[in-house]
């Protein structure tokens, strides 16, 4: 390198791409680590995105029929108890409060690190009849498991996240919910928002929820090749109901069981972002998503400037789009637009005086790159368009990426030398099966997502044609 040569700002992702993960979240300003081991601080920046992340949630949350509610923190100790497989699958990752008050606990508590427990608790209380029937609830919390590889918002100890938690009359009604949230939540989410082409399906048997029948996944694959699950759909069947004797009267006077879903998103969602679209300068936010779809900087502290600078973000404001304007002219130019870039706002529109003088802005677009001159008139016309151009370019990238580095394989070695060379595979389930997927857990890949032949979610596990999807995951 020589003497003139300036470092890159983040480590480049073919040369470390952890290191590259890590030093922009810090120098974007997502997050910081926490004073405790494998927790997090998310600073504004970051907060914002999971704050658009919840809206565009909730809205489909709310659309699919369930209520926000709240459960708490704290679950006595014998809830867990109750359902042996799900005690028995979070039991490595639990926090337990022994003392509180200065006094040894009667019964242990334990830190939420999911909420089936202590919901249906409330659940048998509330259900009495087939009327009370469907009971859609979901809740906004944040969850602690005990998390011995942490690293900053794919693995913490303490998240945020929304668990949605249903309770109907038959195994149909549950199951058809479960696939609703699955697709038109979740799926519509990440694909139409977030940009991200994830495949849909059913997780193996062993990589099920605990205390689940079924759970229905979503994947993504990061720029790196590895896989990274998005969302997850449980269904429940009556394991819990019948752990907390949650029953209806039907009509005809007999007393059931209720059938169950639950599902959940995290802030896991914020990593995935970073991972699917982020290059070597910095973020790149896709425009349905960013807070800041625009930002309009003022090159210099000249007074028609910043007036031009204020004019033309009301202007793009009226026209929809969601902007700020960045007048800091005591920070030098530069440095601003390099913060702007690595914080992956869709648009800069520059404005100096000679761009005034000439009735016009330099706009410098995140995603596919490059800058253009533009008249200041023009750019509320036009803006919104673009934005709209970079978003489908994202999740054009994103399948484009996931479909060039899926390897369709035969046998295990094979599989497990698609994952090291960066990629997926996808072999037929009847020909790997739990024997092949402990081989594959050998060389740590794992499988991801169970698919049917044309792509749709299959009806069962061993339904004919059934593909796994391996890969390497975080």
């Amino acid at each position: 390198m020589s003497a003139m040569a300036k470092a890159p700002v983040l480590t480049p992702q073919d040369q470390d791409f952890p290191r590259w993960y890590q030093d922009l979240i810090g120098k974007a300003e997502l997050a910081d680590n926490g004073p405790v081991r494998g927790t997090m601080v998310i600073r504004p920046y970051g907060y914002g995105l999971w704050e658009r992340m919840q809206q565009e949630l909730d809205a489909r949350i709310k659309a699919a029929g369930a209520r926000n509610a709240y459960f708490p923190l704290f679950i006595p100790e014998s809830y867990l108890s109750r359902e042996a497989e799900h005690v028995e699958g979070f039991a490595p990752e639990l926090a337990v409060v022994t003392h509180g008050g200065g006094k040894r606990l009667e019964e242990p508590v334990v830190v939420r690190p999911t909420s089936e427990t202590i919901v249906n608790e409330y659940f048998s209380k509330w259900v009495n009849s087939y009327r009370d029937l469907p009971l859609l609830i979901n809740q906004w919390a944040n969850v602690v498991r005990w998390e011995m590889r942490p690293r900053v918002f794919l693995r913490t100890t303490e998240f945020l996240w929304q668990e949605g938690h249903t309770a109907h009359a038959s195994y149909e009604e549950a199951r058809d919910y479960a696939a609703r949230i699955h697709r038109e939540v979740y799926a519509d989410f990440l694909r139409n928002v977030l940009a991200i082409d994830v495949v849909l399906g059913r997780k193996s048997p062993a990589e099920r929820f605990a205390g689940a029948i079924n759970t229905l996944t979503l994947e993504g694959m990061m720029r790196d090749g590895k896989a990274l699950q998005l969302g997850t759909s449980h269904e429940l069947g009556q394991n819990f109901a019948k752990a907390f004797d949650t029953r209806y009267l039907g009509p005809d006077g007999a007393r059931r069981l209720v059938w169950q879903t639950s599902w959940g998103a995290s802030t896991r969602m914020v990593g995935g972002l970073i991972m699917s679209h982020g290059d070597d300068q910095g973020l790149r936010v896709p425009p349905r998503l960013a807070p800041v779809q625009a930002v309009v900087l003022a090159v210099k502290g000249d007074g028609a400037v910043l007036t031009a600078v204020n004019e033309t973000a009301a202007a793009l404001r009226a026209a929809g789009v969601r902007v700020e304007t960045d007048e800091r002219v005591e920070i030098p130019f530069g440095r601003r637009a390099v913060d702007w870039e690595l914080k992956g706002v869709p648009a800069r529109v520059e404005i100096g005086p000679r761009d005034l003088a000439d009735g016009a802005a330099i706009l410098v677009r995140r995603i596919p790159g490059g800058k253009q001159p533009v008249a200041l008139a023009a750019l509320p016309g036009l803006l919104p368009g673009l934005l709209e151009e970079d978003q489908a370019q994202l999740l054009r990238e994103s399948r484009e990426r996931r479909e060039a580095r899926t390897a369709e394989v035969s046998g295990v070695e094979e599989a497990v030398a698609a994952a090291a060379a960066g990629g997926w595979a996808r072999i037929p389930w009847a020909d790997l099966g739990p024997e092949g997927e402990a081989r594959l857990a050998q060389d740590a890949v794992s499988v991801r997502v169970l698919v049917a032949a044309d792509g749709s979610v299959p009806a069962s596990d061993d339904a004919p044609g059934t593909v796994a999807v391996v890969g390497r995951a975080y």
